[in-house]
């Protein structure tokens, strides 16, 4: 099959891609390196997935040391050129690019659309509300048009736990009424969830819409309370707490939330007439405070620690209820938090992150 993997230079899209190439597919990935966080992460992940690890070194010093001279869309250039292969395209695409997309397509003829693409962060999106609107729900609207006009019958959105708000009733089920996100990020999620069904009604359009609960593990986002932790940690520096540490997460490993991926894809494929809401989470809320200390643990290493106000935006538990997933596509989340704490761990000591 031919994939297209958007926003797949990212944390989950680098894991997803590389599954995918190793279950024989073609993947398309679309990517604008958007300056969310350095571009050499984007590149390891770019590298790592596509097991061109011995390049990571070399474009590390083209970066660093000629970023003067080359600009970003070269260095972009060079690794699309160095990763194409038979079974594996890279594009630099922002998804707003509704003429480049219809090229792609065009081009690419994908049977599927996985769209991970998008601006991330409940609280950047406090501060910039019509940027997070303009890229997350006209670009996703640009990829649906796209599909529509060539016909591509099976696609996948991003979704994300946010859309729960401070719901009162624990464990979240697809059920629950979502009608009051505090953030604007939840919002054009949950305005992402309602223009899908919008086209799967008008267009045929097969669909999953998957609310992903606080994915981590390797590769994750810098900017993400897991990554910083372990980095500060790591470095001597104080970490901030917000709130008492009594806020808890649903922790989800990457590896258990591409599988989620992967078995709806397949289920797509297998069915007609679909338009689904999934819950891929681990169905285990951990606290602050647990995940600090299991951190600790793991590091050996005590944290310094600041204690700060909650911030705007930031709910106070996420807990998923993966009953219909796992009786609708199989999924079984199987990595425990301190396996998967160990596993980033491991990661983070190899190199420089």
């Amino acid at each position: 099959m031919n994939i297209v993997v958007t926003g797949g230079a990212g944390f989950i899209g680098s894991h997803l891609s590389e599954k995918l190439l190793s279950l024989g597919h073609r993947v398309i990935v679309i990517d604008n390196f958007h300056e969310f966080y350095p571009l050499g992460i984007k590149i390891r992940n770019i590298l790592e997935s596509t097991d061109n690890k011995e390049l990571i070194k070399d474009f590390k010093e083209i970066e660093e040391s000629s970023s003067k001279k080359i600009k970003k869309e070269e260095i972009i250039k060079a690794l699309c050129d160095v990763t194409e292969s038979r079974k594996y395209k890279l594009y630099y695409c922002d998804i707003r690019d509704k003429e480049n997309l219809d090229k792609i397509f065009s081009e690419e003829k994908p049977d599927a659309v996985i769209n991970l693409a998008g601006l991330a962060g409940v609280r950047p999106s406090i501060s910039e509300p019509i940027l997070y609107e303009d890229v997350n729900i006209k670009g996703y609207m640009n990829i649906l048009e796209t599909c529509v006009k060539y016909n591509v019958k099976k696609f996948i959105q991003a979704s994300s736990s946010s859309v729960y708000g401070n719901n009162k009733k624990v464990p979240f089920s697809e059920n629950d009424i979502v009608d009051f996100p505090i953030s604007p990020y939840a919002a054009t999620k949950k305005s992402c969830e309602i223009i899908g069904h919008v086209y799967h009604s008008l267009y045929k359009i097969d669909m999953f819409q998957l609310r992903f609960f606080t994915v981590y593990g390797e590769r994750q986002r810098p900017d993400l309370a897991i990554h910083k932790f372990v980095k500060n940690i790591c470095e001597g520096k104080t970490i901030s707490i917000y709130g008492d540490g009594s806020s808890k997460r649903d922790y989800t490993y990457i590896g258990d939330i591409v599988d989620g991926i992967i078995k709806s894809m397949e289920y797509l494929f297998k069915n007609k007439n679909i338009y689904e809401i999934l819950n891929l989470g681990n169905s285990n809320a951990v606290s602050l405070k647990e995940m600090v200390e299991t951190i600790e643990n793991e590091l050996n290493i005590k944290a310094e620690k600041e204690y700060l106000p909650m911030q705007a935006g930031d709910v106070l538990k996420t807990y998923a209820d993966i009953s219909k997933a796992e009786q609708l596509i199989g999924y079984s989340p199987s990595v425990t938090f301190g396996e998967g704490i160990k596993r980033f761990v491991k990661w983070y000591g190899k190199g420089d992150r």
